[in-house]
């Protein structure tokens, strides 16, 4: 579905959601038809090792929600398939952001390539990656957990309509396609491409009778997060629902939202990537206030976290292991200790 469109939401899916969470509550008493717990979970690159971290530790703290919806975007996108089917899959969580290198993740392309492939890195070895990891396993598990009425979005931006993307992925995984473990692991990956340092993925779309291929690219080149559809509200839900939903909304910003001074040689690639990380970091800002509007306007009661100021460690390449390992390990003790939830975005007064 589009990510920017506010048409109305389709009331035969709200039915459907209402009614499978109905009937999962009465087979399953952790599901609390009158509560909705969302996750979404930010892009970052390594810095994904905070996420990762955060949730493990807020796991082990015993006061992690059973989130109802899970969304993510980039690395965010890595993430969320784990934080979806809860902390028995932390461990291989930590595994993804602890364990691998550059190596794991890309390899450079020549002048050649980059002019042909259109971005200067392949990243074969982290789709082989993704091969390994989301397995039929995994994907019958999110189905699932998808027929009890629980959401994992995954978003990706439509390069050719200029247009954020939001992909159903359980409904991918409870498809019984017999390509939908590709089609899953190819929305992640497409999540994760960076334009002009990853290639973008072409997926195949028939619509119409007629059969098209569509580039996609990094969701955060739309946007850094997100929870739904624009044109879903939570008064919907609760009009479907017939009762009053109690919504919690938790935003884990793999990055910060507070200036970082490095000093910048005058060279074109040293230049475009502080560029591009102060661009990033301004988006995320963005979206967190667009998030917040969202939170009030519903009634959901906001919180947020990112990478504090305290945190010093530098990366040396862009996984590099000392930094994901630091890094996670802060994010593991900050959510076993009690995540310091920002009730606001940063730089808001009430």
């Amino acid at each position: 579905m589009w990510g920017d469109s506010y048409a109305s939401y389709p009331a035969g899916r709200l039915v459907r959601l209402r009614d499978e969470r109905l009937k999962a509550s009465k087979a399953d008493p952790s599901i609390n038809t009158r509560e909705l717990n969302a996750l979404t979970l930010s892009g970052g690159g390594s810095s994904g090792a905070f996420g990762a971290g955060i949730l493990a530790g807020w796991a082990k703290s015993g006061t992690r929600p059973k989130f109802d919806i899970v969304t993510g975007i980039s690395a965010g996108a890595l993430i969320a398939p784990f934080a979806f089917l809860g902390p028995t899959y932390d461990g291989l969580l930590k595994d993804n952001f602890t364990e691998v290198s550059d190596a794991n993740i890309y390899t450079r392309n020549s002048f050649l390539g980059a002019l042909s492939t259109g971005s200067f890195t392949s990243n074969a070895p982290l789709a082989k990656m993704l091969d390994e990891h989301i397995t039929d396993d995994m994907l019958a598990a999110i189905a699932s957990e998808y027929a009890k009425g629980r959401r994992l979005f995954i978003g990706t931006t439509n390069l050719d309509a200029d247009r954020a993307v939001i992909w159903d992925m359980g409904a991918i995984a409870a498809s019984g396609r017999p390509d939908r473990r590709k089609l899953f692991n190819e929305v992640i990956l497409a999540s994760t491409s960076v334009p002009g340092i990853f290639p973008p993925v072409n997926l195949e779309v028939t619509a119409g009778g007629r059969t098209y291929h569509e580039m996609h690219v990094d969701g955060g080149t739309a946007n850094e997060v997100f929870l739904m559809p624009a044109g879903l509200t939570l008064g919907e839900l609760d009009r479907t629902f017939h009762t009053r939903v109690k919504a919690r909304l938790y935003v884990i910003r793999n990055g910060r939202t507070t200036p970082e001074y490095s000093s910048v040689k005058a060279t074109l690639p040293d230049i475009t990537e502080k560029a591009v990380s102060s661009l990033i970091k301004t988006q995320a800002i963005g979206d967190l206030y667009r998030l917040y509007a969202i939170a009030e306007r519903d009634g959901i009661d906001f919180n947020s976290i990112d990478i504090p100021t305290d945190f010093t460690v530098e990366a040396k390449s862009p996984f590099d292991k000392r930094f994901m390992r630091a890094l996670y390990a802060k994010g593991y003790e900050m959510g076993r200790d009690g995540v310091p939830w920002k009730k606001v975005p940063p730089g808001f007064l009430r």
